[in-house]
């Protein structure tokens, strides 16, 4: 019935993991009969009732089917508010740096790749039953992956990194499971993660990444999954660095069932490198997700994910139920974008390095503590949010609130640099500067 795979575990946890191990590595193929609820309890030697936990978190996961006397199957398809509405209304002449938007000079000309993908598609459009990724954009993605030390994995693509992030999430927890997440952190992530009925628990950081003792703590209170951005953190451009990353990943090897999620959308944007978590694979289940809406420009909506067999397969299966595939037009275009180096990385880094140190040396000189190690963004913790926010509007800056990006840190703004010129860069330190009322900002780790 199996052939030569064998189903194993204890546990309903257990059997059903052994069951999608199978399914993620080939060995239990679509449309494979699953033995009988009893014969499978002998064999393992557990209670029938076990085994049918097994197949119902199975089927709600999409994983399975069953058909009455006929038996259990593998799939033959397996399966508030948001925190931007918290900003200002940017009258008319001032200048606005809160939206963390990328510079649109240092976006690629789309015209030739478009026109590539357009042309390719009038010989050989995609219909329904194609493959759900192009042989290019897997084999582009997975070299980019292999360059930056990510372990081995399969790949898949989604409609950007929240969607990516989304999908990964829920094919692995259910309602009330924590999700260990960084604060100050990206608020349409701390808007996810209740949406999909999660608990947050937040992680102070550093300029070197989440804390290690806080990781701990979350994982120890029980979080299900942790959430991490590699470089150009939003928003307090934090990066991961060599030592943070082992030390983590040390303290990741002590929870190896926690779902371990990296995202890193400042590829293509930064030149620090990446140190992944997932090196060494210190837990059983993780992905690493990538987007190309800061090196290419947000309306893309595509990133590239790579992970460990079982979630890949999760992912793939439910999208297969839902959008069913990223449109190859997409992919072919990010494929000529990537092939014919479109972005220079290092000049892209170069230039938002310029401005983001520009502006971090010019508020030092004021006195003013600020965050950015790498990326677009500039964090300032300030005493009072709501005070420095009106002020610099008054003086004719628009930045963006903390509370969009907190959950328990204290409060802060952000500054995006891609729009700022280099003459600029005085004025708006000396505005921050009269409106954080420097000596009473507070670290925000």
């Amino acid at each position: 019935m199996l052939g030569e795979y064998r189903i194993e575990g204890r546990r309903a946890a257990e059997i059903a993991a052994s069951v999608e191990r199978g399914v993620g590595s080939g060995e239990l193929e679509p449309g494979r009969l699953l033995p009988p609820l009893r014969a499978l309890a002998d064999e393992l030697g557990v209670n029938p009732n076990t085994v049918a936990a097994a197949y119902r978190t199975l089927r709600e996961r999409g994983v399975i089917e069953t058909a009455g006397r006929r038996g259990s199957r593998v799939r033959r398809r397996p399966a508030t508010t948001p925190r931007e509405a918290i900003g200002v209304e940017v009258p008319e002449g001032v200048r606005n740096l809160s939206q963390g938007n990328p510079d649109p000079a240092l976006l690629p000309p789309l015209d030739a790749a478009l026109t590539a993908a357009a042309h390719r598609h009038g010989r050989r459009p995609t219909l329904y039953g194609a493959p759900a990724l192009t042989d290019d954009l897997v084999r582009l993605a997975r070299a980019a992956f292999d360059a930056d030390g990510v372990p081995p994995g399969p790949v898949a693509a989604t409609s950007g990194s929240l969607d990516a992030i989304e999908r990964v999430l829920a094919v692995h927890l259910k309602p009330g499971d924590a999700v260990a997440v960084e604060d100050p952190g990206w608020g349409s992530l701390l808007d996810l993660v209740p949406a999909l009925g999660l608990k947050a628990l937040p992680v102070p950081l550093d300029d070197d990444g989440p804390l290690p003792d806080a990781v701990e703590r979350a994982l120890r209170q029980g979080a299900r999954a942790l959430v991490v951005t590699g470089r150009a953190q939003n928003p307090t451009g934090a990066a991961v660095s060599a030592p943070r990353a082992r030390e983590l990943r040390r303290v990741l090897a002590a929870h190896p069932g926690v779902l371990l999620v990296e995202d890193d959308h400042g590829h293509g944007i930064v030149d620090l490198p990446l140190h992944p978590l997932a090196a060494g694979e210190p837990t059983d289940h993780w992905v690493l997700v990538r987007s190309t809406a800061k090196a290419y420009g947000p309306d893309l909506r595509l990133a590239v994910l790579t992970g460990d067999a079982v979630t890949v397969d999760r992912v793939r299966g439910r999208q297969r139920l839902g959008p069913g595939w990223v449109s190859h037009l997409l992919q072919h275009t990010v494929t000529a974008l990537w092939e014919g180096r479109a972005v220079d990385p290092a000049a892209v880094a170069a230039s938002y390095g310029r401005r983001r140190t520009a502006l971090l040396d010019a508020l030092a000189g004021h006195g003013v503590e600020a965050h950015g190690r790498s990326g677009m963004n500039v964090w300032v913790p300030v005493p009072d949010e709501t005070g420095a926010v009106t002020r610099l509007l008054q003086a004719g800056w628009a930045v963006a609130p903390g509370a969009r990006f907190r959950i328990a840190s204290p409060p802060g703004i952000r500054l995006t640099v891609s729009a700022l010129s280099e003459d600029e860069t005085g004025p708006v330190a000396d505005a921050v500067a009269a409106a954080v009322r420097p000596g009473e900002a507070r670290r925000y780790g």
